[in-house]
């Protein structure tokens, strides 16, 4: 416990010395940021599986399978033409296994894939571009067995991944995007090749000018520089409100009401108890912030009431939905945010390394004179995001959050 304790205070005060560094209009961005992009591109993505890849004695007659996918990528340009780019893909839903050997068993494959390339771009005209892209996945197979039998084995393991596209520049911020992107078939771990041919966008971050940061910076809307929050959390209120965005809530005969937009994680948390410190890093006029934030959870399971601690550093997407004389009400996201647990299997359930990522969503006000109180409202998971072949997760109920800003 005394370990834990200091470990956290150093690691809140390296993080608050490095955040100093920031500019302190908080309206412009930082010289990384400036030159920094998001990408989302939907499409389809393709993968022969067939029975060649289960063991001998087990087949099916049909396959089910979604081919619709997505894939989302961070990016920071290096020069005006080669940028480094980190991101995921992943299918809509699982391909699938129908009916194996004709005895009713259906069964699924799950593949995630996330990378780290270098994209180059090459102009073929005033506002088009052809690009190529290199680099290295980290491909992660779930596979199945039926009757503690394995029948298609799980892997993890680097891959190559390559691809190309053409890009549309509409203006300074956005970019049409048409791709393909490919990993290539791996014998040695039974793993058919991955191709993705999607459209999708890229927003390219812009830094304000002088004098319109200025306006920004001085105008009447309320933005934290830094918030203390106290949370807790406890199982006797349901895990209702996670299962609702991460669309596993149970209604009526609905097996999947809610909205996709969370988690929920197989280990349930009975208590959470988090400390958590937030720094404003970047606001626009009115709408949006983002932070920096840390936070130390204890939480206790619930099967086995096993104790666990967990460090994270996470950046916090804080969205303004209405503002009022008396109060200002926003939502926030936080997803990747790296974690150290002090436990990686909990309730006899394998949540994968110690090292992993913390996600939060919640709803909140502040309020009182000069905006110097926070209350909230959010739920929490950890897991690796599936880099790993175990990832069972972990999920955080609701908890309660008061705050005060400075």
């Amino acid at each position: 416990m005394k370990k834990n304790v200091v470990f956290f205070l150093i690691f809140l005060i390296s993080f608050a010395v490095f955040s100093q560094e920031e500019n302190e209009s908080k309206t412009k961005l930082t010289n990384f940021l400036s030159k920094s992009y998001y990408s989302i591109n939907l499409g389809g993505i393709f993968y022969p599986f067939s029975n060649d890849n289960l063991i001998d004695g087990y087949k099916t007659e049909t396959f089910s399978r979604n081919w619709f996918s997505g894939r989302l990528l961070l990016g920071h340009k290096l020069t005006g033409d080669l940028a480094v780019q980190f991101g995921t893909m992943r299918p809509a839903s699982w391909f699938k296994y129908d009916n194996v050997n004709n005895i009713g068993y259906d069964r699924s494959v799950w593949i995630n894939a996330w990378s780290l390339s270098l994209k180059k771009d090459f102009k073929l005209h005033s506002n088009t571009t052809f690009y190529a892209e290199a680099g290295i996945a980290n491909l992660t197979r779930f596979g199945f067995s039926i009757n503690d039998k394995e029948i298609y084995k799980d892997a993890h393991y680097a891959s190559l991944l390559y691809g190309f596209g053409v890009q549309h520049k509409l203006n300074d911020k956005w970019r049409l995007s048409l791709n393909g992107t490919f990993l290539p078939k791996s014998t040695k771990q039974n793993q058919p090749s991955i191709s993705q041919v999607s459209l999708g966008f890229e927003y390219h971050l812009q830094q304000l000018q002088g004098k319109k940061a200025l306006q920004f910076a001085n105008n009447d809307y309320f933005f934290p520089k830094n918030i203390f929050q106290v949370s807790y959390g406890t199982s006797a209120i349901g895990f209702g409100v996670n299962r609702f965005f991460g669309m596993s809530l149970k209604v009526g005969n609905f097996e999947s009401f809610g909205i996709p937009i969370f988690w929920v994680g197989e280990v349930k948390a009975k208590h959470a108890f988090s400390l958590t410190y937030q720094r404003l890093i970047f606001r626009t006029e009115k709408i949006f912030s983002l932070d920096w934030g840390t936070s130390i959870t204890a939480f206790q399971s619930e099967l086995t009431n096993e104790n666990v601690f967990a460090f994270s550093i996470f950046p916090v997407l804080r969205f303004y939905l209405l503002r009022k004389k008396g109060f200002d009400f926003y939502t926030n996201y936080s997803i990747i945010g790296p974690t150290y647990l002090t436990k990686s299997n909990i309730d006899g359930l394998d949540s994968g390394p110690k090292i992993t990522y913390q996600d939060t969503m919640g709803f909140g006000f502040f309020f009182g004179k000069k905006r110097a109180y926070n209350f909230e409202l959010r739920i929490m998971h950890y897991s690796n995001g599936n880099i790993f072949t175990k990832n069972d997760g972990v999920a955080v109920p609701l908890q309660f959050t008061l705050g005060k800003t400075f």
